[in-house]
C-alpha cells in the first residue's frame, strides 16, 4: 500500500463507521470482549444476540465486539447505539438477557434496572459512551485507552477509520528522525513502566549508538507481572495495532529494522489479536518490507514469557529474549547503547508506546499541557481492592489519589473506612488515608515512600492487616527474586520470615529495627529495581502504622482480624440459641456442643463452643450464623 492508497482506504474506512451512526437506521449493540469480559460471558451474550437477531429478521442491527471498555465489576457489559436513543451501557449482560436488551431496543426504553450509565450523542459521532457515560468516570481523559471499547481490536479497518497509522505516515513522509526525537522530547513522555525515564532521551540515546554489525532493535515490555496489575493486557487486546504503530514510528526514528513484543505467556487473547493485528498490518504493507512504499523495513516478532516477574526488569527481559536465563545485568551500558545481541535496543512498555502516535498526531504542546510540570499526559490504573467500581481506568497526570478513589472508584465497598491505598505493587509502597490528597504524578509518590510503577492501585480498607500485605508482597518478591546478587536473595527471605514472626505474635520490637536495617541494605545494594523497591512495602507500613505492628508484638493482637495465629473465634452466649448449624458447618470439627455447660433459660438446646487448638481460622462458622452469635477476637 502507497501513500495515495493509504489515504482512500481511511477515507473510505471513516466513511463505513461514520454510516453506523449517521444513516438513521443502523442500531449497534456493542460488546465489551476482553479477557475480563470474556470470562464473565460476553462471549456467550454475542452468541445470544446474533442467534436472536437472525430469529426476528432484523436487517438494521450490527453486532460488534470491541475490547475492554474499562468497567469491569460490571461484566459484561453492553453498549447499545440505536437511532432516537441515547446511548446506554448495560451493565452484567449475560446470555439470558440479551433478548431483554434486543426488545428494549424495539420498544426505545431503556432497562433501568441494568444500567451503568448513557448520554446523548456526542459531537464525535464515533465516541464510544464510555467516555462520559458513567457518572463515576467523568474525570477520566482517555489517551492511550483512547480505542478500547470502541473499536474492533481485529478490524484494521476500524483502527485506521480513527486515524490509525496516520502518525506513521507523517514520521515517513514529512518528519526527520532529529524532528521526531524533537517532537518526543518536547512532550516530557516519561516511562510508563516504572521508572518514568523520559522517553525522547531514550530514543535519542538509541539513534545515536552506533551499531558494531549495523543492527538496531525496538522491544515492547508486555511482561506485567505486578498484582491485581492488568493495564497492558486490556490495552494490547483492545487496541493492538497502536503498539505496531508506535514500535514502526521507533524503528524509523533510531535506525532500527527489527522488534520484538516480549509478553506474558498468560495472556492468550492478548497475544491472539497481536498475532491478527501483525498480519493485517503486513497484508496491507504497515509492517515488512518497503512500508507505504517509503523504503523502510520493518518487522516485529512476538515473543512469550514463562511468568517470571524479574524478566519486567528490561535487561534480564532482553537476556530472555537471546534465550538466555531472566537475570538482570549491571547498567551502564544501558539498554539503549547494548542491548539485545550486544546492539543497540530502545524498550519502553505497552503504555508507553500508545501514547506515541497521538504525540506525533495532535503535537508535543497539546500533550505537555496535560498533567503537571514533572509529569504529563495521562496514567491508566488498574482500580482493584475494596473500591466500589473497580476496573481500568486513565486519568491526567495530577489527579489526586482521593479522586480516583472516590470519585472515579465510587468510594470503599460496604461504606467501611479507607485504610490506604497500594501503588506500583510489590515495589510501591501503601498510600495512608491522611495522603490521600496527594497527586498522582511521578515525584510525589516517591516522597510518600511509594511509585508510580506500572499502574496498579489495589485500595485497602478498615479489615486490611498491613503486616499481613507487607508479608505476602515480600513472600512474593521471595518466589520471584533470580538470586543473583546476595541483598535481594538473603534480603527478601530474612524480611519475610520476620514478618512471618510478628504476625504469628512472635516478634520482639527489635524486629522492627531488622526490617529497616535489612530493608535499607537491599535499597542501597540490590543489582535491579527489584531487590531495590521490595523492601517499600514493609517500610512504608513501618513509618505510617507504627502502632499496628506493636499490637502484633506486644499485644498479640491483630486488628483488622486477619493474621489467623492472632485470632480466636467465640460464641456469644447471649445469643446463641444452639441450633449447632456452626458445628455442621466446620471443615475441622472444632465446634461442639457444650455438655457441661449450662442450658440457656427457655431454651432445650446447650450452648456450642470452639475447640481453640482445633480452629483453622476459616470463617464458615461465622458465615453460617444467622444469629451473628459468633464473632473473631
Amino acid at each position: 500500500m502507497t501513500r495515495e492508497e493509504l489515504k482512500k482506504f481511511r477515507t473510505a474506512s471513516f466513511d463505513e463507521m461514520n454510516s453506523w451512526f449517521a444513516d438513521g437506521k443502523t442500531i449497534q449493540i456493542i460488546v465489551g470482549t476482553g479477557t475480563c469480559g470474556n470470562a464473565s460471558g460476553a462471549q456467550a451474550t454475542i452468541a445470544e444476540f446474533k442467534k436472536i437477531v437472525d430469529e426476528k429478521g432484523l436487517k438494521d442491527v450490527k453486532i460488534r465486539s470491541v475490547g475492554c471498555m474499562g468497567l469491569c465489576s460490571y461484566e459484561p457489559v453492553v453498549e447499545v447505539v440505536a437511532p432516537g436513543m441515547e446511548k446506554v451501557i448495560y451493565g452484567g449482560v449475560k446470555a439470558d438477557k440479551a433478548a431483554q436488551v434486543v426488545d428494549s431496543i424495539a420498544s426505545k426504553t431503556i432497562l433501568k434496572d441494568m444500567v451503568v450509565g448513557g448520554v446523548s450523542f456526542t459531537e464525535d459521532p464515533n465516541a464510544s459512551a464510555i467516555d462520559n457515560a458513567v457518572p463515576s468516570y467523568n474525570k477520566q481523559k482517555r489517551i492511550v485507552l483512547r480505542n478500547c471499547g470502541v473499536i474492533n481490536p481485529e478490524n484494521l479497518e476500524e483502527y485506521v477509520a480513527r486515524d490509525g497509522y496516520k502518525a506513521l505516515e507523517k514520521v515517513l513522509f514529512d518528519m526527520t528522525p532529529e524532528g521526531v526525537l524533537d517532537e518526543l522530547k518536547k512532550s516530557g513522555l516519561r516511562g510508563r513502566g516504572g521508572a518514568g525515564f523520559p522517553t525522547g532521551f531514550k530514543w535519542e540515546a538509541g539513534y545515536k549508538a552506533v551499531s558494531k554489525n549495523g543492527i538496531k532493535y525496538v522491544v515492547c515490555n508486555a511482561d506485567e507481572g505486578d498484582p491485581g496489575a492488568y493495564m497492558d493486557r486490556s490495552t494490547i487486546e483492545g487496541d493492538p495495532h497502536s503498539i505496531l504503530e508506535a514500535m514502526t514510528i521507533c524503528g524509523h526514528t533510531i535506525g532500527a529494522t527489527k522488534g520484538f513484543i516480549y509478553i506474558r505467556a498468560e495472556y492468550p487473547l492478548a497475544v491472539h489479536r497481536l498475532e491478527v493485528a501483525m498480519a493485517q498490518s503486513r497484508e496491507k504493507g504497515f509492517l515488512g518490507t518497503n512500508i507505504l512504499g517509503s523504503g523502510f523495513d520493518f518487522d516485529i516478532e512476538i515473543r512469550l514469557g514463562a511468568g517470571a516477574f524479574v524478566c519486567g526488569e528490561e535487561t534480564a527481559l532482553l537476556r530472555s529474549i537471546e534465550g538466555q536465563r531472566g537475570m538482570p545485568t549491571p547498567k551502564p551500558p544501558f539498554p539503549a547503547q547494548c542491548g539485545l545481541w550486544g546492539e543497540p535496543t530502545v524498550i519502553n512498555n505497552v503504555e508507553t508506546w500508545a501514547n506515541i502516535p497521538v504525540i506525533i498526531n495532535k503535537g508535543a504542546d497539546w500533550f505537555a499541557g496535560i498533567g503537571t510540570d514533572d509529569s504529563h499526559g495521562t496514567k491508566v490504573f488498574a482500580l482493584t481492592g475494596k473500591v466500589v467500581n473497580s476496573g481500568l481506568v486513565e486519568v491526567p497526570m495530577g489527579t489526586t489519589l482521593n479522586e480516583i478513589i472516590f470519585d472515579v472508584g465510587g468510594g470503599i465497598k460496604g461504606g467501611k473506612k479507607i485504610k490506604g491505598a497500594q501503588t506500583g505493587g510489590p515495589s510501591g509502597g501503601i498510600i495512608s488515608e491522611s495522603e490521600l490528597d496527594t497527586p498522582v504524578d511521578f515525584g510525589s509518590l516517591i516522597k510518600l515512600g511509594s511509585m508510580m510503577g506500572s499502574g496498579g492501585m489495589i485500595v485497602m480498607d478498615e479489615d486490611d492487616c498491613v503486616v499481613d500485605v507487607s508479608k505476602f508482597y515480600m513472600e512474593f518478591c521471595v518466589d520471584e527474586s533470580c538470586g543473583k546478587c546476595s541483598p535481594c536473595r538473603i534480603g527478601t527471605r530474612q524480611m519475610h520470615m520476620i514478618l512471618d514472626k510478628i504476625s504469628k505474635g512472635q516478634g520482639t520490637l527489635d524486629d522492627i529495627t531488622k526490617l529497616e536495617d535489612i530493608g535499607s541494605a537491599m535499597r542501597s545494594c540490590s543489582l535491579c529495581a527489584l531487590g531495590q523497591s521490595a523492601p517499600n512495602p514493609t517500610l512504608s507500613t513501618i513509618r505510617k502504622f507504627r502502632q499496628e505492628y506493636i499490637d502484633h508484638i506486644e499485644n498479640k493482637k491483630c486488628v483488622a482480624g486477619k493474621c489467623k495465629d492472632l485470632l480466636s473465634f467465640v460464641v456469644d452466649p447471649d445469643t446463641c440459641i444452639g441450633c449447632k448449624l456452626c458445628l455442621k458447618k466446620c471443615p475441622a470439627n472444632a465446634i461442639m456442643v457444650n455438655e457441661a455447660g449450662e442450658v440457656k433459660p427457655g431454651k432445650k438446646l446447650p450452648y456450642v463452643v470452639i475447640d481453640q487448638s482445633k480452629c483453622i481460622k476459616c470463617g464458615a462458622c461465622i458465615d453460617s450464623c444467622k444469629f451473628k452469635s459468633i464473632s473473631k477476637k
